[in-house]
């Protein structure tokens, strides 16, 4: 019985594959068949016009110049994504979000590998703040995202939809829906039926709601009444495009992401994936590429780097999240990736890490904390926790750490401090000016006496 099932199933397939060209392989149904989508959807027309369009030759070469660029990483996604049981296809939506750029910016300011907006981030438990953008933590963010796509599936029982509201958000995929099955509903049963006189409200509530004059909660009332009726829209339903209506079930972008998302995958299935050059991809995934370590709050990655042999902008590269390149100093610790075949260098020289210098700051007649936290550019609830100040008074000659790099902040001023001398100034009056002294300006300046004259650039080193 199992052979003539396996038959039957072959033979269908062929069927498909006569239908929509040379182009289809056996192992595309296993795309949909992951995304809860009928096998029978390999014929739709956007589809086929959106995998060909990939298939390109132009299109072939991006698609593996970026699985290339991102080899040292995506294996740790999928394994993210194979424990966190969602399909294996969905390694794809990260790449139609972002092509797999950790610090991918769209242009609403949606952030990382996975797109997210600071409210989902947030939502989801992904820090930001001066030091951290945790929105591209190429960990932190799959975990977050994998997280957010099982919440979807559990509300709308199927991953294509998912998909289609991590895209447009679920108030967008529940009008969709809504509205959906109120028209097959009336397309089934006629104009007059039992709910003909509520899918008159219905509608005048639709459309005050599409015009934002009535909050989404009315829209959502009348979902979850309608989602009890007996006709239920499939990806036919929500993806088709109704002639002379503005508003689309769905976005016309939502609609091309979800066919894109299936299109990348299938991609992975045809030839020019596995010839010689590039059979290596289809084994990203199989081992181990990166590695989580925990550094000391406070180490900056280039001291990390220097002591793993590391260049320091490649290890940058794989840690975006941390904006300054230093580890928040009010962690303990805090993990970071690196190669994984630097694992055992690190193990062996980790006690070898040099410290961060950071700027030390003297207080001076009229400072203010948050005027000092002005000056750079932090919080100043920054200053006062790694100071472990209990309030905001400073006293006369107080020094105080400044968690920003001691070297970033001399070559800083190094450049922006210069006084071009006037009529009137004297090299002492400048060095009261600036709260310096004399013997460090002229020093600085390399004069060896106090004489100056008027065009003079006098330069301030803090």
């Amino acid at each position: 019985m199992k052979n003539i099932f396996a038959i039957l199933f072959f033979f269908q397939s062929v069927l498909f594959a006569t239908l929509i060209g040379p182009n289809v392989e056996l192992r595309d149904f296993d795309v949909l068949e992951e995304l809860d989508i009928d096998k029978s959807f390999i014929t739709d027309y956007n589809l086929q016009k959106t995998y060909n369009s990939l298939l390109a030759k132009n299109s072939q070469k991006t698609y593996l110049r970026k699985l290339n660029d991102a080899s040292l990483f995506v294996p740790k996604i999928k394994k993210i994504l194979r424990q966190e049981g969602l399909p294996s296809t969905f390694i794809y939506l990260a790449m139609a979000e972002s092509y797999f750029t950790i610090d991918a910016k769209s242009y609403v300011n949606a952030r990382g590998i996975w797109q997210f907006m600071k409210p989902t981030a947030k939502q989801f438990g992904l820090k930001n703040n001066v030091y951290l953008d945790e929105r591209m933590d190429l960990v932190k963010s799959t975990y977050a995202a994998s997280r957010y796509l099982k919440y979807l599936k559990k509300r709308f029982g199927k991953w294509y939809l998912a998909a289609l509201a991590y895209n447009c958000g679920e108030g967008r995929v529940i009008e969709a829906i809504t509205r959906a099955t109120i028209d097959m509903y009336e397309k089934k049963y006629g104009k007059k039926n039992k709910y003909s006189k509520d899918i008159k409200g219905y509608r005048k509530t639709i459309a005050a709601f599409t015009r934002k004059r009535l909050p989404f909660s009315k829209i959502h009332a009348i979902y979850k009444k309608v989602t009890k009726w007996d006709v239920k829209p499939d990806i036919y339903d929500l993806l088709v495009v109704q002639k002379k209506i503005r508003r689309q079930y769905l976005p016309n972008e939502s609609r091309h992401y979800l066919r894109k998302i299936i299109s990348l995958a299938m991609l992975n299935n045809h030839n020019f994936i596995t010839s010689d050059d590039n059979a290596h991809l289809l084994n990203m995934g199989v081992s181990n590429t990166v590695a989580t370590v925990n550094i000391k709050g406070g180490l900056h990655l280039n001291n990390v780097a220097h002591t793993i042999g590391m260049k320091p902008m490649a290890l940058f590269k794989l840690n975006r999240h941390v904006k300054r390149g230093i580890i928040p100093p009010y962690f303990k610790s805090y993990p970071i990736y690196i190669p994984y075949n630097l694992l055992s260098r690190y193990q062996a020289n980790k006690n070898n890490i040099k410290n961060t210098r950071f700027a030390i700051y003297k207080v001076r007649s009229g400072d203010t904390l948050y005027a000092i936290a002005r000056k750079y550019k932090i919080p100043y609830s920054l200053i006062k926790k790694q100071n472990s100040l209990k309030t905001n008074r400073l006293k006369l000659k107080q020094r105080l750490v400044i968690p920003v790099l001691a070297s970033s902040v001399r070559a800083s001023y190094a450049k922006k401090r210069t006084h071009k001398v006037r009529s009137g100034d004297t090299l002492l009056s400048i060095a009261k000016s600036y709260r310096t002294s004399l013997k460090k300006l002229k020093k600085d300046n390399k004069l060896k006496t106090s004489m100056i004259k008027i065009g003079d650039r006098i330069v301030i080193n803090y």
